[in-house]
């Protein structure tokens, strides 16, 4: 057999080979088709698989999670107001031979989410009001027990009886239920975001704006009671320390005016005219100076001793 012969038997050989097996990797599943009809059950089983080249095809799909990223879309409430609300959701695929029949590929498969899990969330939505979709429990403004107010009550927010967790929790129920037709696992339904439309928008920061404004006032009237009892006990205590200290100064002045009294007696008692004497020098201090003009007759007793010094 020539040379020639010889490589373009290897070729044909390789290029059959290369239609024959192939590699099921860990995180795919095989379908094999023949003429366009499955053939068999999925494979599912990583590792080096066969097939009939030419005839049969190996038909790849994912094992891992997958993701959906819904668009935003304008849902009305039960009251009448209407909301953007933005989902997201995670699925895989189940049954793989199932998925090909009823969808094919991952492409008209987020086609088909998007029709079940938007349909599906804007049914349950409709059902329910705005407090429901945009809150998840009855959480009370923690305004304690010590503020007296008579306003506490109107501040308290709408009964919730489902709440947001709650109903993303039914939209994942049913969305599941409906795409398991398709080969289809739905492990997760979240909304992701609700934002309010512009006029619902503007009615609802001004409730919240003026909710916090009776808040704040309630706070700030609180604290303004507070702060008058506290001054108030403050200069109560202050009036009672003050007068305290006049009480104590005035008996200790006394006590020294009485000590005085008796130490000026005992002088008076033991030399009468020395004690006349110093007084009237005591006198003379305080009354005259380099500055004073002091007049006086000579009979005055003020200048008997001045008198008898000459």
């Amino acid at each position: 057999m020539k040379p020639i012969h010889i490589v373009i038997l290897l070729a044909v050989v390789l290029f059959v080979l290369a239609n024959t097996l192939y590699v099921v990797d860990e995180r795919e599943q095989v379908v094999i088709t023949q003429f366009g009809e499955p053939i068999g059950d999925p494979i599912q089983e990583a590792g080096l698989h066969a097939k009939i080249p030419f005839i049969q095809n190996a038909n790849r799909f994912e094992r891992r999670i997958l993701q959906w990223d819904g668009e935003a879309n304008q849902i009305p409430t039960s009251d009448k107001k209407f909301l953007w609300v933005d989902s997201f959701a995670r699925w895989r695929i189940e049954d793989p031979l199932l998925f090909y029949q009823t969808v094919g590929t991952e492409m008209y498969a987020q086609s088909r989410l998007d029709d079940i899990i938007d349909g599906v969330t804007r049914d349950i939505i409709t059902l329910h009001p705005l407090s429901e979709i945009v809150r998840n429990t009855n959480r009370t403004l923690e305004l304690a027990e010590d503020l007296d107010t008579d306003h506490y009550d109107e501040i308290q927010a709408e009964v919730i009886q489902v709440g947001r967790r709650a109903i993303a929790d039914s939209i994942f129920v049913r969305a599941k239920r409906d795409i398991k037709n398709f080969g289809i696992e739905l492990i997760d339904v979240q909304v992701k975001r609700v934002n309010y439309i512009e006029d619902v928008r503007k009615q609802v920061y001004g409730r919240m704006s003026s909710e916090r404004k009776k808040i704040a006032d309630m706070y700030r009237s609180s604290g303004q009671g507070r702060a008058a009892e506290i001054i108030g006990r403050m200069e109560r205590d202050l009036q009672e320390i003050e007068s305290e200290a006049y009480r104590e100064s005035e008996e200790v002045k006394g006590k020294a005016d009485a000590e005085a009294a008796a130490i000026y007696a005992a002088a008076f008692n033991r030399d009468p005219a020395f004690y006349e004497f110093m007084r009237t020098l005591e006198a003379y201090k305080k009354t005259i100076n380099d500055k004073s003009v002091l007049i006086i007759t000579t009979e005055s007793e003020f200048y008997q001793t001045l008198k008898q010094g000459n």
